[in-house]
């Protein structure tokens, strides 16, 4: 039975069926991703939004999205189009955009200040054939390409899009094993491996969402801000204190709404926290 490369559920797929995120269907025999070039949100947006402080700042990007996810976050603010039962109506719903089209599409707003394409909303590795397809002739363009993602993906998916990427903002959404297991339904060590190895390709920025009584204790935020200052370069080089943090405050929504949002103090106690390993720390919805 053929198997997904994409994530660590590694899903063995039979003809014709989905695997675990809905989207990497079998087909002919092979593996491929259902949701290629289906597009179900389009905008241009600061970049600021992403959220990236420290590339490009000021201006824009044109930010597109399809369906589908390969984790279960119960807060998901784009649950929509992600895993939510609504997403299910974009399997046939949403419009096929080539990548070429779309390649086009960023460049005609270039006079206005766009710098590229990000592939942001859903998760877009769970599709990444596209996001390469279309990054490639972006890039040919003289654009750059931003993924937002949260870094549930294999190496190998990374290799492959890495001469395409240049830049990345990736969701380190906490830092226990429980935590990525239970609630989110993912793998921290996956997440991790991804950005120890996207560092070394092109800059990142990294986001932590702070759910009360999940992942909002100082000391889990030293763990974090500790691991991310230890990350290196491609030559070894240690530059993890250079990496940016966005420290951002949860609101309850979708599934997770037996809680109030977090604390704004909180939030900022926890930046302070980070302050003391790395360098730039923001944060967010407050």
């Amino acid at each position: 039975m053929p198997k997904c490369n994409v994530c660590f559920r590694q899903c063995e797929i039979k003809e014709g069926q989905g695997g675990f995120c809905r989207v990497r269907i079998c087909r002919n025999g092979r593996i491929v991703p259902e949701n290629y070039g289906k597009i179900t949100s389009l905008a241009l947006d600061p970049i600021e939004k992403k959220p990236l402080n420290r590339f490009y700042p000021g201006g824009l990007i044109l930010s597109v999205g399809s369906y589908g996810c390969n984790l279960r976050c119960p807060f998901c603010q784009n649950h929509e189009i992600t895993w939510s039962a609504s997403a299910e109506r974009f399997r046939t719903d949403a419009e096929y955009l080539p990548p070429e089209d779309l390649a086009a599409t960023a460049a005609y707003y270039k006079n206005k200040g766009n710098i590229g394409l990000a592939f942001t909303y859903n998760e877009p590795l769970i599709g990444y054939e596209y996001v390469r397809d279309t990054a490639k002739l972006v890039h040919e363009m003289g654009m750059k390409n931003v993924l937002v993602t949260n870094g549930t993906a294999s190496l190998q998916v990374l290799e492959e899009l890495a001469p395409y990427i240049d830049a990345m903002n990736i969701d380190l959404k906490g830092f226990t094993d429980r935590y990525y297991s239970e609630v989110l339904k993912g793998s921290r060590k996956m997440v991790l491996d991804f950005i120890r190895e996207a560092v070394k390709i092109c800059h990142v920025e990294l986001t932590t969402l702070i759910i009360p009584g999940e992942n909002d204790t100082p000391e889990e935020m030293e763990q974090i801000a500790g691991w991310i200052a230890d990350l290196t370069d491609v030559y070894g080089n240690r530059l993890g204190r250079e990496i940016p943090l966005h420290i951002s405050r949860f609101f309850p929504r979708f599934h997770m709404q037996d809680r109030g949002p977090t604390d704004v103090g909180l939030i900022y106690r926890l930046a302070e926290k980070a302050r003391e390993s790395l360098a730039y720390v923001y944060t967010g919805n407050c």
